[in-house]
């Protein structure tokens, strides 16, 4: 199968495309024949090796997590899945290989993909939809008629999660260029506050949940701007964000592991038309390195890359 692989941390120019046997999956293990794959910002600092930590140090390394195709074969023990379902999910930080003509997952990091969504819609929405999932509804327990204030709110998580807190009843501001603001109110976003000229002093004691999926808030300012029961979120995980999350249960680390639950319920809001990610670019498989270069070198595209193998 064909995949793209690198041998060692660092930069672009360690990716390569390559060909390798397809692997059989073990206990517990889903093999599928990937038809998406999405691009996050993880994988760049994975590949960078800034986070060696999870990563780990065994190479050849696959690249990509994010993903939605057909399983072609369980490992022993599989219950959930058997070969022509169609699913999407994540593959482990440890193991990655999402950008590749067959992916390894774990089975509990698996769901079945809504018919009403396609291959390339999945794969975008499933770590940005997890992570957002995780942050308001399993960590700040977010309820109708909050307040919610998200910090980059047209990225991939911060898209995610305006769309995930108006489905939960909440009003939603949150920050974004200027020349964006209508792409904003069109995700009912009510205040689209220019991050340019963001005070949170303006804010003060007004939000139930901060969601800074930017990186761009201090925990002093996120502190500011929470009513007194309110809760900080992040997902950028500085140093002194780790140290204060640890000393205040007000201010909170989120990570996107896609458990069942989670899978599932980010599926239930892709089919209802609740949950939608902006897709950029797609992609094949051949072209996926100068794709990617391209993201990280300009940012370009504002939606999610997408690639697709075939």
């Amino acid at each position: 199968m064909k995949t793209i692989l690198y041998s060692r941390y660092g930069g672009l120019e360690e990716l390569r495309l390559d060909e390798v046997a397809t692997p059989d999956p073990a206990r517990g293990q889903v093999r599928v024949r990937v038809k998406a794959a999405s691009v996050n910002p993880m994988d760049g600092k994975i590949r960078r090796g800034e986070m060696k930590a999870l990563s780990g140090f065994r190479f050849p390394r696959g690249l990509g997590h994010d993903f939605a195709g057909v399983v072609d074969a369980v490992g022993p023990g599989v219950q959930g899945f058997k070969p022509g379902d169609e699913v999407f999910g994540g593959v482990s930080i440890p193991k990655a290989g999402a950008f590749a003509e067959y992916a390894l997952a774990e089975e509990k990091n698996l769901g079945l993909k809504p018919a009403s969504v396609s291959f390339e819609q999945a794969a975008a929405m499933t770590i940005v939809g997890v992570t957002a999932w995780t942050g308001l509804v399993t960590k700040a327990k977010l309820k109708r008629g909050q307040s919610v204030f998200i910090s980059g709110c047209l990225g991939g998580v911060g898209r995610s999660a305006a769309q995930i807190a108006r489905a939960c009843g909440a009003h939603v501001v949150g920050s974004c260029s200027a020349s964006r603001r209508e792409e904003a109110a069109r995700l009912d976003v009510s205040e689209a506050v220019d991050y340019r000229a963001f005070d949170a002093v303006a804010y003060r004691g007004r939000f139930d949940v901060v969601f800074d999926t930017a990186g761009a808030l201090s925990l002093r300012q996120c502190g500011a701007m929470l009513k007194a029961s309110g809760v900080s979120l992040h997902i950028v995980p500085t140093f002194a964000k780790m140290v204060g999350c640890l000393m205040s249960s007000r201010h909170r680390l989120v990570f996107g592991n896609p458990t069942p639950q989670c899978v599932a319920a980010v599926a239930d809001l892709a089919e209802r038309g609740e949950l939608a990610p902006d897709i950029g670019r797609v992609v094949a498989l051949s072209d996926a390195i100068p794709a990617i270069a391209e993201l990280e070198r300009t940012g370009s595209p504002k939606g999610k890359l997408v690639i697709v193998p075939a």
